[in-house]
């Protein structure tokens, strides 16, 4: 019995990439939109594409202000940041059709945050019969284009909202 394979050697960067101290929601807003993978700004909170998604059109929201405690934001960061979450799926839908979204922040080191330390947003579309189960079994992502061709499709998305 022969094993099949699927390659994902993007993913090979993040596994062996060098990891840096700092803090990627607080260096990428200072960069240029389309090297920075950010899709839309607001004033107290961005979105930006996450570099390692579990699927096309997986962004992250989160304020401009360092803060790890989503409990700790005031309300009106709290307020853009879930107006932004929600125009983020807006913009997915209109450029994707995805058939459902999983929306959620993971707080803390233990409970999954790969940064845990500045509070964000994760917006993941989802298909019914899609390939997610690939990162669980096989730490693997299936996607059906480049980070460049989404950013493209989701600027646009959101500047149709």
């Amino acid at each position: 019995m022969s094993a099949e394979r699927i390659w994902a050697p993007w993913r090979l960067q993040y596994i062996k990439g060098e990891k840096s101290d700092e803090c990627i929601f607080c260096t990428k807003p200072a960069l240029e939109d389309e090297s920075a993978l950010i899709v839309r700004r607001g004033d107290r909170c961005f979105v930006m594409l996450n570099a390692f998604p579990y699927t096309s059109g997986h962004v992250m929201v989160a304020p401009y202000e360092h803060i790890a405690d989503l409990a700790a934001l005031d309300e009106q960061t709290a307020g853009e940041l879930i107006a932004l979450t929600q125009e983020s799926i807006k913009a997915i839908r209109g450029a994707y059709g995805p058939e459902g979204f999983n929306v959620g922040a993971n707080l803390g080191t233990v409970a999954g945050a790969g940064v845990a330390d500045h509070v964000h947003m994760h917006v993941v579309p989802r298909w019914e019969g899609d390939t997610n189960f690939m990162s669980v079994i096989g730490e693997v992502r299936v996607l059906p284009e480049s980070l460049e061709d989404t950013q493209r499709n989701l600027k646009e998305a959101f500047a149709s909202l």
